[in-house]
């Protein structure tokens, strides 16, 4: 009853279930295995996990099953077994209070069901923002060959004459709305034309951002991050990654060898070119961590100042994600930014970027995908800011901001909770003016509201209704990536970890420096000591929490750290 003759177990002989006799349990699970239907002939083979994240609670994941048989059959025809197997999967609108708190549960279902479970290597499906960095944390924490296959974005659709795709029209039209621009009658139409097809959001958002990524850290193929979901492309990407995953059983590459100082250096040059989501820095900061690579603030802003932003989509500028796609993709980019890359950092196919970009190059349509000679903006689209009232750095994405507000001294206009905003934003008796600093405390991590995208605070009714279409806007939330305007976010430490915004109060006066990178609380030393003795903070007890629950509030690190599980970090041999 021994192994299938090969040097080290595999396929389902690989991690027996342990019964105290190695041969009853290869028996044992050939047995059940067989009432699957497999032939002995399958039974011996080599296995290709494959990590399933279709749900009725993700509709940017509703072509799926059709994604799933693409794969299964490049396996197939590459001679290995396709197996799936369900993991947590996190739809972003439909998880309370958000789906960053359950980005670590996925990436810890992730890693242990490929650790515990006989697979040779793993494909990993996802696409709604938070599944992607979750499947990279948790497959470079297993270190089993892995590749990455994104969803893809959705195509546009139309309301009269005009594009629209989701969902930086969604918070376009829906300022319209507050604005009394447009009645209820149309924001209902607009509503049912945002989002028509299958796909992530069809702007330069976070899950489209995180696809760039994962294509520039070289755990995907390449071409493959910006293929629209409906295409039939994305299948013939499907059955490729499936093919290619089928060969990394006979040579391997494991991601600790692809996620490298290299490969997330040149992650990093391609988020600020893009103009990418401001949660890629905590995603990718994540990523990194679990193999021991260290995404400090100011790499970011080493980095962000000699790259430039090179696509023109939405929020940053007009285009779509299909436009990207038929502009060139990714691979237009990364041969813009090829002297400023590390070019011998190996991918999930065994060459290395430097190997790709030597390819030829197909045609490049300038409109959006700009030149380096000609960019759509001169720095990197994000920024980091460090002071008195951000300690250990905030992210500014300051490609979708206003530049007249960039060097800013205002007067605060605290909102204390989420709660607290949702009741006051639009009193008419709030005491706001346009130069004021709109602040929302205690939305960070270990906040009862768990870091949620909450950072794009809305314009007062009374301002909006004056017109009034920017504010600066600070905050220890995120935003969505598919957001806009000037608008601070992560701020480190939280305020409910007693950091510096904690102590901020109304009338404050706060300074915003992009040039100088700072962002600084204009109150002295006394007072805030005076406040800090007197401050009783938003933190919850784990004590008073259960499960899940209680193990996020009692390890969850902080934004600059990305988010993780402190105990999370690299495997150690």
């Amino acid at each position: 009853m021994g192994d299938d003759a090969s040097d080290k177990p595999h396929g389902f002989a690989r991690g027996l279930t342990n019964y105290g006799d190695r041969d009853f349990s290869i028996y044992l699970r050939r047995s059940f295995a067989s009432s699957m239907g497999y032939s002995r002939e399958m039974l011996a083979k080599k296995i290709v996990g494959i990590a399933y994240t279709g749900s009725g609670f993700n509709n940017c994941h509703r072509h799926f099953p059709e994604l799933l048989e693409a794969i299964k059959r490049g396996v197939l025809a590459a001679g290995a077994l396709p197996v799936e197997f369900p993991t947590v999967s996190l739809g972003e609108v439909f998880l309370n209070p958000t789906s960053l708190k359950f980005r670590n549960l996925m990436a810890m279902d992730t890693e242990e069901m490929i650790r515990a479970q006989p697979m040779d290597a793993v494909v990993l499906m996802g696409g709604c923002d938070k599944t992607v960095p979750a499947q990279l944390m948790g497959a470079a924490s297993a270190d089993l060959p892995a590749i990455q296959l994104v969803a893809g974005p959705m195509m546009t659709s139309r309301h009269g004459m005009e594009r629209l795709g989701a969902c930086t029209d969604c918070r376009r039209y829906w300022g319209k709305f507050r604005a009394g621009e447009v009645d209820a009658d149309e924001i209902s139409k607009v509503e049912m034309r945002l989002a028509t097809t299958a796909g992530t959001c069809a702007v330069m958002g976070t899950a489209s951002t995180m696809a760039c990524i994962a294509e520039a850290l070289g755990m995907s193929l390449p071409g493959t991050a910006a293929i629209p979901a409906v295409h039939a492309d994305r299948l013939r990407a499907a059955e490729a990654t499936g093919a290619a995953a089928a060969r990394l059983l006979e040579n391997p590459v494991r991601p600790s060898q692809v996620i490298t100082q290299a490969s997330v250096g040149n992650a990093l040059r391609v988020l600020l070119a893009l103009g990418g989501s401001t949660n890629a820095i905590i995603h990718l900061t994540a990523i990194a961590r679990r193999v021991g690579v260290e995404v400090a603030l100011d790499w970011l802003n080493e980095l962000s100042g000699t790259t430039q932003v090179l696509v023109n989509l939405k929020p940053v500028g007009t285009g779509y994600m299909e436009d990207f796609f038929y502009a060139g993709g990714l691979g237009a980019v990364l041969r813009e930014l090829r002297p400023l890359l590390n070019l011998d950092a190996l991918t999930v196919t065994g060459e290395t970027l430097g190997d790709r970009l030597d390819a030829p190059a197909e045609p490049v349509d300038r409109t959006i995908i700009a030149s380096a000679a000609e960019p759509v903006e001169p720095v990197g689209g994000l920024v980091a800011l460090f002071g008195s009232l951000a300690p250990r750095g905030a992210i500014l994405k300051r490609s979708a901001a206003t530049k007249e507000l960039f060097e800013r001294e205002g007067r605060a206009v605290i909102f204390a909770s989420l709660e607290d905003l949702a009741a006051r934003i639009d009193d008419p008796d709030l005491d706001v003016e346009p130069d004021d600093f709109l602040v929302l405390q205690n939305a960070g991590p270990t906040s009862p509201s768990g870091m949620p995208e909450a950072g794009y605070l809305p314009i007062p009714k009374k301002l909006s209704a004056r017109g009034v279409k920017d504010m600066v806007r600070i905050s220890d939330a995120r935003m969505s990536g598919t957001a806009f305007g000037t608008i601070v976010l992560h701020v480190t430490p939280e305020a409910a970890a007693a950091g510096p915004l904690a102590l901020v109060r109304d009338g404050d006066r706060i300074r915003l420096s992009v040039s100088d990178r700072r962002l600084d609380l204009l109150v002295d030393e006394a007072e805030l000591a005076r406040r800090r003795e007197e401050l009783v903070t938003a933190a919850r007890d784990p004590a008073a929490l259960r499960g899940y629950d209680r193990l996020y509030a009692t390890e969850v690190l902080q934004a600059d750290q990305g988010c993780d599980f402190g105990f999370m970090g690299p495997v150690k041999p």
